[in-house]
């Protein structure tokens, strides 16, 4: 899988960098070569920052947050979209906005003017308008819809942000350093891989290599969105099942009750017959004596009579 993938990227340009006088010290770890005064980027740099880029995105989206992706350098714009399309995820590809992330509640309030445009637009009141409070309030809207489309059903701050070309999206970066977010970015030779958490070193121009990495990235989400739809399987307790109520009839009902009531009966008839009858004496009786057996009486024990 790697080796097809090193491929693609090799046949895509990923390889080829900035010219040698444009080129920032800092990425000089990613550099292999040096060919008519233009840097070689090392392809296995690359797929080594790109395996690091998926496993922090499994683990992040694995815990429940989301994923932005930013670029909105055209040769970007529809290779981002189309891969947080892809994974159900937001992205940026118009222009980031200042305290996109720091002042993100402005955001979501102008979030909300455009929800009340919409319906506005849709049940007519907008048409109602003058015509020129009419373009004027869709002019706004259009506006709205350009620059937050991407992000309109984020309610929360991201867990990781994704860049193409963090040189370009140094706002981005910033903010979310600021605010501890973790980030990983597709740098070319002219970048500092210290803006970005993960470096993914790349060609960032070419519109084919980057759309392989987002592609990859993209993959990575998913593979955490089902690792969530797991984990939540295992932790729901097991429903157990109905059980049918035992409440006797009416009838089963009367049936028990004469039968308790005769068991009563027939305990309390027995208790009283054993209280009439008279307890055997823990002795067995002699048998009185008869009288042929009686033996005769000795002189000595007759009474004398006087003399």
């Amino acid at each position: 899988m790697a080796k097809q993938l090193a491929r693609e990227l090799i046949n895509a340009g990923v390889h080829f960098g900035h010219g040698v006088s444009r080129w920032n010290p800092k990425m000089a770890p990613f550099i292999f070569a040096k060919r008519g005064n233009i840097h070689i980027i090392d392809v296995k740099k690359t797929l080594k920052g790109i395996l690091i880029a998926k496993k922090l995105l499994a683990e992040i989206v694995s815990s429940g947050n989301d994923v932005v992706f930013v670029g909105t350098k055209r040769q970007a714009q529809k290779a981002v979209e189309a891969a947080a399309k892809r994974c159900g995820m937001h992205f940026v590809s118009e222009r980031w906005l200042g305290g996109m992330l720091t002042n993100f509640r402005t955001i979501r309030s102008r979030l909300q003017r455009l929800e009340q445009l919409e319906a506005m637009e849709q049940d007519g009141s907008l048409e109602a308008e003058s015509k020129k409070q009419a373009s004027r309030l869709k002019r706004e809207m259009r506006k709205i819809r350009t620059n937050l489309d991407g992000v309109r059903k984020m309610s929360r701050l991201p867990g990781v942000i994704v860049v193409v070309d963090a040189k370009k999206e140094y706002l981005a970066l910033r903010e979310a350093a600021k605010l501890g977010i973790p980030t990983a970015g597709i740098l070319d030779t002219d970048s500092d891989p210290d803006s970005v958490d993960v470096a993914i070193p790349a060609n960032d121009d070419s519109i084919r290599a980057v759309e392989i990495i987002l592609n990859e990235l993209a993959d990575a989400v998913a593979i955490g969105k089902t690792m969530v739809s797991v984990r939540q399987q295992e932790t729901e307790p097991r429903q157990r099942r109905a059980r049918p109520s035992r409440r006797p009839t009416l009838a089963r009902a009367d049936g028990a009750a004469a039968h308790a009531v005769a068991t009563v009966d027939e305990q309390t008839a027995e208790s009283e017959e054993e209280t009439t009858q008279p307890e055997p004496s823990s002795t067995p009786e002699e048998p009185a004596p008869r009288p042929e057996d009686r033996a005769p009486q000795q002189e000595s024990d007759r009474p004398s009579s006087g003399t």
